[in-house]
């Protein structure tokens, strides 16, 4: 994304205005009131509700605003969506839909208000048989539009949901082959329809290249790309069935000869960051949709990409990643690239980390599922907002402050940090001042020092609201004096 591509944002008023649209609501004052509510929580990120708002009025508005059964979260992410939309279109070259599901715990003496997401092994009674429970809380399955350089565009699809019935499902398993039930009645077809919704929301759908660990190793999604003229790079768990049927992927990848190396950073299980080369290989090859579904889908010509390290270590996992994709490889450096896309779906755990880390979203005390929901929307926006401040100071170093803050929150940077601890930036740019942010949430902006990363981004943020505030009252006090 290029530096005129993020100033094609107007900073001039709060950031949070942007990613409003209260036209979408089904009442004008349910708009208003969350146009108020997002820069409430924006400028209070990571406290309770009643900390944000301040005071009774305006904490009695916003539980209203959230149990409203007007309020949907459709409405409350439909003015980000358009943004990323504005985003998307304002910058050139493919663009990532990352993809992945997330889910929130809650403790509430009554959970069925709220739902359940899985049941899980809690230890055994005094007969010795397994005892299990039910969590409580929702799930979350988003995607979002992320360029190669990795600065996050914004949400193009939302969905949340919650389980209900756990008892029986294992056994159904036994019984009934999963690769037979059509993806329709599976829960796994939020794959389809978030890629389905983001396509229709972003356009172009040449430029989308859907990426997703191997949850989404899905035939049906692949049809689905081409169905609607889009691409996708997929981390896989099935060897299914290639060329003629009698043989898998892994037989034909292990015919291919490495075409070279690549070397990547990963941390071992000592926390010590280490580079690893890895053998690269690929191979255009026909495969075959499963068995029971052969008569309902084609087979398809897809690139498989194998990057494993050729040795087994010691003191973590080995890796090896099997990638698929419908986008043709003729070369390593091609075979590489798309193995940097696959390395970027980092981006939404990291995303995941800011709403239950930054936002807090699982200490919420709302009761119910829908309002849960809506409030995670809103944490979606400003999570968004962080990860796009931390990544847009590393993809545009040079670009004008003015694209992430406004003039008075420079202001403030300036009066209250000093240029210090910035000499490996030049004054005035836009990681010049991102850096004194970050220094305001714990920094140390030493030599040594990566780039600030998210958690030093959004406690920055923070303080600078507080002090902000704290500024602009002083001034009123000043002019009334």
């Amino acid at each position: 994304m290029s530096v005129q591509d993020g100033e094609a944002i107007d900073r001039s008023a709060h950031w949070s205005d942007q990613e409003v649209d209260e036209a979408a609501f089904k009442d004008a004052r349910l708009g208003r009131r969350f146009a108020d509510l997002l820069k409430q929580l924006g400028d209070g990120m990571g406290g309770s509700i009643p900390l944000a708002c301040q005071d009774w009025a305006n904490t009695k508005a916003a539980y209203r605003f959230f149990s409203n059964t007007k309020v949907e979260e459709g409405d409350i992410l439909s003015g980000h969506f358009a943004a990323t939309r504005a985003r998307y279109d304002a910058c050139d070259g493919p663009i990532l839909l990352l993809q992945d599901t997330t889910e929130f715990t809650y403790q509430r003496r009554k959970p069925h208000d709220v739902g359940f997401t899985k049941s899980v092994n809690s230890g055994r009674d005094k007969e010795g048989r397994l005892r299990h429970h039910a969590v409580c809380g929702i799930l979350m399955h988003s995607s979002l539009a992320v360029t190669v350089e990795g600065l996050p565009l914004g949400l193009s699809s939302v969905k949340f949901w919650n389980r209900d019935k756990f008892r029986g499902t294992a056994a159904l398993k036994r019984k009934i082959n999963p690769t037979r039930v059509p993806i329709e009645k599976k829960e796994s077809v939020r794959w389809l329809e978030n890629l389905r919704q983001s396509i229709d929301r972003l356009g172009r759908p040449d430029r989308c290249i859907h990426v997703g660990d191997r949850e989404s190793d899905i035939y049906e999604l692949y049809c689905l790309t081409q169905e609607l003229g889009t691409h996708f790079v997929v981390r896989t768990c099935v060897d299914r069935l290639a060329g003629d049927g009698n043989h898998t992927i892994a037989a034909e990848m292990r015919e291919a000869d490495a075409c070279g190396q690549h070397v990547v950073e990963v941390r071992d299980d000592a926390g010590e960051v280490v580079k690893v080369t890895l053998d690269v290989r690929f191979r255009r090859i026909r495969v075959l949709p499963p068995i029971g579904k052969q008569k309902r889908y084609p087979a398809l010509e897809l690139t498989v990409i194998h990057a494993v390290e050729p040795n087994i270590p010691k003191g973590r996992k080995r890796i090896e990643w099997k990638l698929l994709t419908d986008l043709p490889v003729s070369s390593c450096d091609e075979a590489v690239e798309k193995i940097k896309w696959y390395a970027l779906r980092w981006k939404i755990e990291v995303f995941h980390k800011i709403l239950k880390s930054g936002c807090r979203a699982e200490d919420a005390k709302l009761r119910t599922a829908d309002r849960l929901a809506n409030l995670v929307s809103v944490f979606c926006i400003i999570s968004w907002r962080v990860l796009w401040l931390t990544m847009l100071s590393r993809t545009s170093p040079e670009a004008t402050p003015t694209v992430a803050l406004t003039e008075a929150e420079i202001k403030v940077l300036d009066h209250l940090v000093s240029d210090g601890g910035n000499r490996k930036t030049r004054p005035g740019t836009l990681i010049f001042y991102l850096t004194k942010l970050a220094r305001l949430g714990g920094y140390l902006a030493r030599a040594s020092d990566p780039p600030p990363g998210n958690t030093v981004v959004w406690r920055g943020l923070m303080r600078l609201t507080d002090i902000r505030i704290g500024t602009e009252i002083a001034a009123v006090q000043d002019v009334g004096n």
